[in-house]
């Protein structure tokens, strides 16, 4: 147990440096994370020494190394990233006039592969999907997609926890919501993640298995009074037409080439 509890330290030091931008003190690490310095000291140099890490000029002290983009590469050869895509989500950033992201569907869990967005419309950061799927639009069509049997497993797993004032938990008006959710081929959250936050998603799918999403693509808006100048309301239209039609072209791009890398033309 005390070697799970050092992995899981040192993972907690990889994700205060890569949040951190370029590069932080191990003074500064250990302060977020409330370790002591000798310990934060050592997993630091730890990650360095497998590549995970780099020291950069002293009073920058750390920042993500090498070995990661290998890492990244190798997740996104198994999922499901239609050709194109970096064009598909900057116009439906510029259609929508909102942030917009593309995530990839593996087995029950949500890989958020790209984003396209601006100081203006900036893409919501979500830790981690597990425990939250019930919450947000993309992991509705996720819930949405999956059979009776699979959605129970997963809601096992995950739990409904209340993540905000209208976060939905209960389990039998989930399923009334992603019943609809497969009628609509739309899912919202409407300030269930997060207060004054609300996502629209739309599914992407393979060209042999339209019943099935294997990702989606999501706008994201900061909630303001209904009928106001950004509301939800108010720019419902457009950015259901955007988001409905960046996945019909992200679903499309599979038939003519099943493509697993990144492409940011």
């Amino acid at each position: 147990m005390a070697g799970l509890g050092s992995v899981h330290r040192a993972l907690r030091v990889l994700e205060v440096v890569a949040e951190a931008g370029d590069g932080i003190t191990a003074k500064a690490v250990a302060r977020r994370l409330e370790y002591n310095l000798s310990t934060t000291y050592h997993l630091l140099t730890s990650l360095v020494a497998d590549g995970y890490l780099v020291r950069l000029e002293p009073a920058r002290g750390f920042g993500l190394g090498p070995k990661l983009p290998a890492l990244n590469d190798r997740l996104r050869s198994q999922l499901p990233i239609p050709p194109g895509l970096g064009a598909t989500l900057r116009e439906a950033h510029t259609t929508a006039g909102a942030a917009v992201l593309y995530a990839a569907f593996r087995d029950a869990d949500v890989v958020v592969v790209a984003t396209d967005d601006c100081p203006e419309h900036p893409v919501p950061t979500i830790s981690t999907w597990r425990g939250a799927l019930h919450a947000t639009a993309v992991g509705k069509l996720l819930l949405a997609g999956l059979t009776e049997a699979q959605r129970t497993e997963v809601l096992a797993r995950d739990g409904l926890d209340r993540h905000a004032h209208r976060t939905i938990v209960d389990r039998d008006e989930l399923d009334w919501e992603l019943d609809g959710v497969r009628r609509r081929g739309l899912a919202l959250d409407r300030s269930e993640l997060r207060e004054r936050l609300a996502c629209m998603a739309a599914p992407v799918h393979l060209p042999d298995e339209p019943s099935v999403p294997v990702g989606a693509v999501s706008v994201a808006v900061p909630v303001v009074p209904a009928g106001g100048p950004g509301s939800l309301h108010d720019r419902r239209v457009r950015m259901e037409r955007a988001v409905r039609a960046a996945a019909e072209r992200a679903s499309a791009a599979f038939a003519d080439e099943v493509s697993t890398r990144w492409d940011p033309r």
